[in-house]
């Protein structure tokens, strides 16, 4: 995808109902969006597909809602007052501030495109025969490439992990990178910026001061014994959560993949220590597997392993999709160790250990955690599902091929004309299929421009009702990503329809 096609999801996602500026009508506030009618549902119903894949596919997962709002000690033992901040850079001419090591990381994209395009060259040369990993390891221009991209990793990690950040900004001027807005090479001192929000939770200014929470995991953390013990669970087991979360963030021009205000969907899966590898391979694995399972090609999705890992982790990798930015992070699976279980032992005084009736020792359990950003699948799958498709003859639609379980709408009824009793059939049928599916009903303009307007916001399957319904029962169904139509009896329509967007079928892959 180019910049240009982003450009249209952008656009597309306003003029149909998904995204909207924040406070638009005050002329927008930065890094903050709003989602419409038609995002909202697809919000949901991809929150809804991970919940269930989750907690209703794993009986050994639960669920949990914590509070935004929580005691200010609690962020101070997790580390993230002292130390939850990124590393800063301002461009002097362009004014525009950036992360330092994601001008970085993008520098360093350069080469991986070039490995990859000396692979796809090599495919096309060498067709059934081709050896990707023998080549990988014998190219020469691949080796270079590597062996650059190596010495970027130790240098960027050098400078981050001893705090040296004029090393930092050191590698910035050797590589020549310039500010993407200005082209200038005109750079500040790298400086660390806190992320954070804090408020007041007294109406005195300057009492009680607490943060809008930065990561709902610890919501999991602290109320871990509460739910071990209610719950009776025994390890391993998980704690999922889903809910907004808030960091003060640089943004880069990227929509929604980097906002201030987002939304996470995350598990916390505790385990006897000693087993938590085992368990991150089985979760690095699972949760890529999630991603697949919506049909989207397999090969614009990578794994990433941390270069410098966080203080809680002894390993981390991303799943990253191929954004038309390059591939950036959706997913993060992180082997955490027992740090933030220890860290609230150590803040409340309380145990908070599991007692394991087969070694008849008690313990605090190591966590593998998977973490998702719902706003930025939201953005995979439009930049996936949004297509300008050639009907022939100088024809064309603009059509967003959502898996059907996820689209906003299951199916749209559509009376051929606003009179002779259709409406009323319409209604009807209607209020029989509402009770099981989200359904859009829709009488105005012609029924061609009624479809191209379903094929754009992604419904799966159009029901027209004609004159001819009056008098046989029976309606056409319409289908988004084949167009073809058929004839069928209305008390048909409920199983065809389960059939299509039924998000059992997608479930069903995960199940093995």
């Amino acid at each position: 995808m180019s910049e240009e096609q982003f450009k249209n999801v952008i656009s597309h996602a306003k003029e149909y109902g998904f995204v909207f500026q924040s406070s638009e009508i005050y002329d927008g506030l930065s890094a903050v969006y709003d989602y419409g009618q038609n995002g909202v549902e697809l919000k949901k119903n991809i929150r809804e597909y991970w919940w269930k894949s989750m907690v209703q596919l794993h009986d050994n997962i639960v669920g949990v809602d914590a509070a935004i709002f929580m005691d200010p000690k609690v962020w101070k033992a997790s580390g993230h007052v002292d130390g939850f901040s990124d590393p800063m850079i301002d461009n002097k001419d362009s004014k525009k501030r950036y992360r330092a090591d994601v001008l970085i990381e993008d520098y360093q994209e350069k080469y991986r495109v070039k490995n990859q395009k000396e692979i796809t060259k090599a495919k096309k040369r060498f067709g059934d025969s081709f050896d990707e990993a023998q080549f990988v390891a014998t190219n020469p221009n691949i080796a270079r490439n590597n062996a650059k991209i190596a010495e970027i990793d130790q240098r960027l990690s050098d400078g981050l992990e001893s705090g040296e950040l004029h090393k930092v900004k050191e590698l910035i001027e050797d590589l020549g990178i310039a500010c993407p807005v200005s082209g200038s090479k005109n750079w500040t001192d790298v400086r660390q910026f806190n992320l954070m929000y804090s408020t007041q939770m007294s109406a005195t200014d300057g009492e009680s001061q607490i943060y809008l929470r930065p990561e709902t995991a610890q919501g999991i953390f602290v109320n871990y014994l509460n739910i071990q013990k209610t719950g009776r669970m025994k390890l391993p087991f998980g704690i999922a959560q889903t809910g907004k979360a808030f960091r003060n963030e640089i943004v880069a021009r990227q929509f929604i993949m980097r906002m201030k205000e987002f939304e996470q969907m995350e598990m916390q899966f505790f385990v006897q220590p000693g087993t938590e590898m085992k368990w991150y391979d089985y979760w690095k694995a699972h949760r890529l597997k999630w991603h697949q399972n919506l049909g989207i090609d397999s090969e614009k999705y990578r794994y990433h392993d941390h270069v410098k890992l966080a203080h809680y982790a002894n390993a981390a990798v991303d799943i990253e999709y191929d954004f038309p930015f390059g591939f950036k992070e959706v997913e993060g699976i992180h082997s955490r160790t027992d740090f933030d279980l220890k860290q609230h032992e150590a803040f409340t005084g309380k145990k908070l250990r599991y007692f394991d009736n087969e070694s008849n020792e008690s313990y605090v359990p190591y966590v593998v955690e998977t973490s998702i950003g719902l706003d930025r699948m939201f953005l995979v799958l439009m930049s996936n599902a949004l297509q300008n498709e050639d009907l022939g003859e100088g024809k064309s639609r603009t059509v967003l091929r959502l898996p059907a379980a996820l689209a906003p709408y299951q199916c749209a009824i559509l009376p051929v004309v606003k009179k002779d009793g259709l409406p009323e059939l319409s209604q009807k049928i209607m209020n029989t299929l509402k009770l099981d599916f989200n359904c859009y009903y829709e009488e105005k303009d012609s029924i061609g421009k009624r479809y191209r307007r379903q094929d754009a916001i992604g419904t799966p399957i159009c029901i027209t009702v004609d004159h001819e319904s009056l008098e046989d029962g029976a309606v056409t169904i319409r289908f988004r990503d084949s167009m073809e139509q058929k004839r069928v009896a209305i008390d048909e329509l409920e199983g065809i329809i389960s059939k299509e967007v039924s998000i059992k079928a997608l479930l069903q892959g995960l199940v093995n």
